[in-house]
Order: C-alpha cells, then structure tokens, then sequence
C-alpha cells in the first residue's frame, strides 16, 4: 500500500542551501582579501584574522550560553560578518577595537534581532558605523600601500581620495585642481591608494561579483542600481557645477562604493525579497551615498546608505511584491 505524502511548496529543490551560499561569497572575497594582504602587508591579514575569529567565538558564546539554542557557527555567516566587518576597517587599527567591532556586530547587529535571517541591518555595518562613531580617529588612520609599519608608531598615513576632494573643496579649490593631486583611476582601480583594507582593489571586488553572478548567488539588480544611480547622480551634479562636483568615475573608483554594492547591499537578510524591490532598493542607496558624500560632514557615504535603506526594506516588501502564480488580472469595472 503506497502512501500519499504532503508537504507545503516549494517542491523543487535548486540544490542550494544557505551553508553553501555563504562559502561561496566567502569564496568570492578571496581575491580582495589577497590583494589587501599585498597592498598592507601583515597589518591587513591580522585584522581579518582577529575579526573573523572574533565574530565566530562571539556567535557561538551568544547562542549556546545566552540564547541556549543551536549553534549555526558553521554555516559560514559568521565569517562573512567578520570579512566584511574587516574590510571596512583602516588595515593598522588596534586588535582590541577590532574585538569591539565583532561584538557589537555580532551581538547587537546580528543575535539581538534573532540570528540568521532576521537580522534587518548588515552586522558588519552596524560595527563599522559603531567604531567609527566611537573611534573616529583609529577608524580614519589610513595606512600607505606598500607602508608595512611594525607599530602604530611606524604607521605612514595618507589621507583616501575622498578625505583629499573633500578637504580641498572646503578650501575654495576646483575639483579640476584637486583631480591633479590623486591617483590615478588605474591606480583607484587596482587599489593602489589609501583606505580601508578591502575596498581599494576594484578589480579583485569585480571578479568576485562575477563569481557570484555565474554562481547564482546573487542578482545584479542590486549591485547594478547602486553603481548606476551613483553614477548618474554624480554625474548630474557635475554637469551642473564641474569646478564643485566630482566626475562620475571618481566616486566609483574612490571609497567602499564597489564593496559596498558587491558585498554589503546584497546582503540576503537586509535586503528585499523582489528583483524590483531590489532596484529601488539600490537606487537609494546610490543617491544617498552621493549626498552624504557631497552635502555632509562625512567624505565617504556608502555605509550609512546602505543601512538607511535596510531600515526601508520591510516598506519596499510591502509594496513591491511580485505577482502570485496564476493569479488573475484585475477586471475594470
């Protein structure tokens, strides 16, 4: 006698799941975690130790001594959470703020709200917004590419692309006069140039948004909305006033725009469900990375962008949602 199994949808498996999901965009990463090794020397690589190591313990103490629950360490989050969370954070900062970073990122951005899947803000940003509130000047040390310092006291610092254009803006400058003063766009482009250790090296964050297209780890809407409206924002603003606005490509190149929209947008929990929720969802994040950028006290934007538009997802759901399967069209009376 055979029996008849009913189970809710869906009943085709894609053969994902979410353990293989993160490895792949931790997979994904490695070119820029290589580069930022290359580019910051032992500095780089001991931050992401610290902090990838520190968000896994964290996440692990959190659910089996506070929460009580099961322990999902191993789905590889964690470490996302810490690569990221180190990619945003200047490649000589002290361990100990590091630490800090990977608590509040862990415990209040990501086990508060729940854990996996619940969380509405990117950990990883709401650990770097934390330090940079809290440390404001660890969090702007930029260390020189090629300057391997053996202590904070050997630390060269540089001021990033962005820190300079906004600086000398401020000073009656020409956007024209200060261009002349910065790397190069190949230079931006392959991440030879001041700033956090895994947001210079465009080329390496590109290859990995390719691996994960091919994958099917993520959509372009996403990464596509974001680099697009940043674009086409700035390049408006620039057509109005070339001597006080950016070119378009600079605001590309410069800051954590490409890691920003590559890595952190696409977040699966904090980000919408739909592709055209997801479109919205990036076009706000690119005009707002370029407002903060040109009209706030902060050079770069990206971050706050980004969690200013998490907070907006439960809305953009809401409203964008894709049409049910089978479902009528609507009939004019």
């Amino acid at each position: 006698m055979s029996t008849l199994t009913i189970s809710p949808s869906p009943h085709v498996h894609s053969g994902d799941s979410v353990k293989k999901n993160m490895y792949g965009v931790v997979i994904a990463m490695i070119p820029a975690l290589l580069f930022s090794v290359y580019n910051f020397g032992i500095g780089s690589l001991s931050v992401v130790i610290t902090s990838v190591l520190a968000c896994v313990i964290f996440e692990y103490v959190i659910q089996k001594y506070l929460l009580k629950g099961d322990v999902t360490i191993t789905d590889g989050s964690a470490v996302i959470t810490g690569l990221l969370l180190a990619f945003n954070l200047p490649s000589f900062i002290p361990i100990w703020i590091v630490i800090i970073g990977a608590l509040v990122a862990i415990g209040i951005g990501k086990m508060s709200f729940g854990g996996l899947g619940n969380n509405p803000f990117n950990p990883a940003l709401v650990g770097r917004v934390f330090l940079l509130i809290s440390f404001p000047v660890q969090m702007t040390a930029w260390v020189k590419p090629g300057a391997f310092p053996m202590s904070i006291a050997d630390i060269t610092s540089g001021a990033t692309p962005l820190g300079i254009m906004k600086e000398g803006l401020a000073t009656g400058a020409t956007t024209e006069q200060l261009m002349q003063k910065l790397p190069s766009y190949a230079d931006m482009f392959w991440g030879f140039t001041g700033g956090s250790a895994g947001e210079m090296a465009g080329a390496a964050i590109i290859l990995g948004l390719v691996f994960m297209l091919v994958r099917k780890i993520i959509t372009w809407h996403i990464p596509v909305a974001v680099l697009g409206s940043v674009y086409i924002f700035s390049a408006i603003l620039h057509l109005a006033d070339a001597a006080v606005y950016a070119p378009p490509t600079f605001h590309l190149l410069s800051g954590g725009v490409l890691l920003g929209a590559v890595f952190m947008a696409t977040d699966y929990s904090s980000s919408p469900m739909s592709n055209k929720g997801g479109i919205i969802f990036g076009i706000g994040i690119g005009v707002l990375t370029v407002i903060i950028r040109v009209f706030g006290a902060y050079p770069e934007g990206i971050s706050f962008a980004i969690l200013i538009m998490n907070a907006f997802v439960p809305l953009i759901d809401r409203y964008v949602k894709p049409k049910r399967f089978g479902e009528k069209p609507a009939v004019a009376k």
